[in-house]
């Protein structure tokens, strides 16, 4: 198991990348087409499921924009009332058996995609504070040097190299644990993107999603304790119960701020903007389908809502389909 092999690898588990046009970036030279070559390698090739965050869940709901939104952001997103929206939580790794209890099963995402008036919307998050690396091309040489670092490997391994390298990896991994719920978790966007509004004004700003019911977790010890599907089951069992909601937020760049580095996280004294809520209210009617047909893009963005200069934005676009493809066969 990953995690066996270094903890701070387990930010290798976390972000399934994304794009369209798959069949360009397929090749075995693209860095996109190394990256779920390798993460195939670490963990196999599973019928039907993602190369990486394989084990989740599909569920529906709304979201709510607040005044203060549509002040930023042209976008429809704030334009008016509720807007229908379609969120996936899973588990870390390319492993659909994978316990939910497990310190490999960190961090959590949350994605989604929102049905706006002419088009969609996606986003992209997880429940890390920032990236491990700055680049697609150090996420893969990150999880390469995963795969070449087992239990024979010479000393100093190839991980070891890396994280000495890398100081970010360890400081990532330690800011994610196993939560309670995937309802009592906060998913943050680590890519930075643009705000612009009917005036043309540009303001950078990265996506917080941030659980109305609080954030909540439990040691490793205790995850480890719990059922392997305790997440997975939690969830539909909590919605047939009462709602679900999220507030979404924007933590707004200062000028100056850089924008193309997800491993350096803003200064937390950044004013934080509240966009809305996001309410989810069930299970989509076949989970299995759901999440075996979607295919989330982080650079899907409505008029009013631009990229950055972060090229882990352009890393995922080109990712992301290859394991779609790969998955759809």
């Amino acid at each position: 198991m990953l995690g066996h092999r270094v903890r701070a690898t387990t930010v290798v588990a976390s972000i399934v990348l994304a794009l369209p046009a798959a069949a360009a970036w397929a090749q075995g030279g693209s860095t996109a087409a190394q990256t779920v070559n390798t993460m195939n390698q670490l963990w196999g090739r599973h019928p039907g499921t993602r190369a990486n965050h394989a084990k989740g869940v599909v569920v529906q709901g709304s979201f709510t924009p607040t005044p203060e939104a549509a002040t930023l952001s042209k976008a429809s997103l704030f334009s008016g009332g509720p807007v229908p929206v379609t969120v996936r939580f899973s588990d870390s790794t390319g492993l659909p058996s994978l316990p939910d209890g497990s310190e490999d099963a960190n961090p959590h995402g949350m994605s989604m995609r929102f049905d706006l008036p002419g088009g969609e919307m996606d986003v992209v998050t997880n429940s890390l504070a920032f990236f491990p690396v700055a680049t697609g091309e150090e996420f893969r040489d990150l999880l390469q040097a995963v795969a070449a670092s087992g239990p024979e490997a010479a000393k100093p391994t190839k991980i070891e190299q890396f994280i000495a390298a890398h100081p970010t990896v360890p400081k990532a991994f330690a800011s994610a644990a196993t939560p309670t719920s995937f309802a009592r978790e906060t998913y943050n966007g680590i890519d930075a993107f643009v705000f612009v509004d009917a005036a043309g004004k540009r303001q950078p700003f990265r996506f917080q999603f941030v659980p109305v019911a609080g954030a909540e977790h439990m040691s490793p010890a205790d995850a480890a304790k719990q059922p392997p599907d305790f997440l997975i089951d939690e969830l539909p069992q909590r919605l047939a119960k009462e709602p679900v909601a999220f507030r979404v937020m924007a933590q707004l760049a200062n000028p100056g701020d850089q924008t193309k580095d997800p491993s350096q996280p803003w200064p937390a004294d950044r004013r934080v903007a509240d966009l809305g809520t996001i309410t989810i209210t069930k299970p989509v009617a076949d989970g299995k389908a759901a999440d075996r047909t979607l295919l989330l893009l982080p650079n899907r963005l409505p008029a009013g809502i631009e990229v950055s200069d972060d090229p882990l934005i352009t890393a995922r676009a080109q990712t992301y389909p290859i394991s779609f493809g790969r998955r759809a066969q």
